[in-house]
């Protein structure tokens, strides 16, 4: 598969980070704002290369949304920057008002999303913030999977006219998407073609889904696996296409198990084609403080779980006789 060669560990934070850096070589109208975090998010180069574009507000979350939308007013396109947590949670009420209600080109850029946060544990891992920010009309909701997806997510939003929200990670991930590899807005990837049944991704949870694919393919399950890396607007269309020739679908995401994506899928399917559905997300709990990769394990977001809800779901398929 092209889109999956010469595979290395990244950080998506960094493709944020590199992203900005480019974007504000490109357009002086681009400015970056940061609550405190500018090393964590990758901002440091954008900070040191373009400093009077560059705003440190400090741990104020809720002062920098309202700071960011009053910079579009002059034509700027602002990027924010903090912990998903407190890009979402704490500062909904500024997001609500000043920044979506009034349909304002801000970027909303999330790093340390999920579970995978790790060892700061419990208060900083967002596993709520799709689901809040879904919510809100207009506002379109983007998760990335790698390194390369979320430098070129970080492009194409610059270019979008509205309020965006992008979600990635801390950790090092695989790296296995195409650089060369458009970002579209709102439109699904087929990573692997299948028709036993559709495995639907987001985020860190993509990878882990080509890694089950890969194994169900040695015992005889055709998996089709779909990038879904814009939550909202969610490519409908892409979805339907595939369980109607499978019959069947998982739906997997580091969030939790309500508000998330396999909700969307689950909402899109009872209306247009009902079908069997089974969903990989945190089982409605916080998490806690752990090394990342060991925390996805303990909370059933990986390969092997991937690969048990597969099975369990084509069961139900064949016993409703699809």
């Amino acid at each position: 598969m092209k889109l999956y060669k010469n595979i290395g560990m990244r950080e998506t934070r960094s493709g944020f980070g590199d992203a900005l850096l480019k974007l504000g070589k490109e357009n002086t109208k681009i400015v970056a704002l940061c609550a405190d975090l500018t090393n964590s998010l990758s901002m440091t180069k954008f900070y040191k290369l373009f400093p009077y574009r560059f705003f440190q507000i400090g741990i104020s979350e809720a002062n920098m949304m309202g700071i960011a939308a009053g910079l579009t007013i002059g034509n700027y396109i602002p990027f924010t920057g903090t912990f998903a947590n407190f890009a979402t949670a704490r500062v909904y009420d500024q997001i609500r008002q000043s920044i979506v209600y009034s349909k304002k080109n801000v970027k909303i850029c999330a790093s340390h999303s999920g579970i995978s946060l790790g060892e700061d544990g419990a208060t900083h891992q967002s596993l709520e913030d799709i689901g809040m920010m879904k919510m809100l009309p207009g506002l379109v909701v983007i998760n990335t999977c790698d390194y390369n997806q979320t430098y070129a997510a970080t492009i194409a939003i610059s270019k979008y006219i509205g309020p965006v929200y992008l979600r990635f990670g801390r950790p090092a991930v695989p790296n296995f998407t195409s650089e060369k590899k458009l970002f579209q807005i709102g439109k699904a990837i087929i990573l692997n073609r299948g028709e036993d049944v559709t495995i639907v991704s987001t985020g860190h949870l993509v990878w882990e889904s080509l890694e089950a694919a890969k194994f169900l393919k040695k015992e005889g399950i055709s998996c089709e696996v779909i990038n879904i890396h814009t939550i909202k607007p969610l490519d409908e269309e892409s979805i339907l296409k595939s369980v109607k020739k499978t019959k069947c679908i998982i739906t997997a995401e580091e969030h939790n198990y309500w508000g998330g994506l396999g909700e969307s899928v689950a909402r899109l399917l009872s209306l247009n084609y009902p079908c069997s559905q089974e969903i990989v997300a945190v089982n409605d709990t916080f998490g806690e403080s752990g090394k990342p990769f060991e925390l996805m394990k303990k909370y059933s977001l990986d390969k092997e779980t991937i690969i048990k809800k597969v099975k369990k779901v084509i069961k139900k398929k064949k016993l409703l006789n699809y």
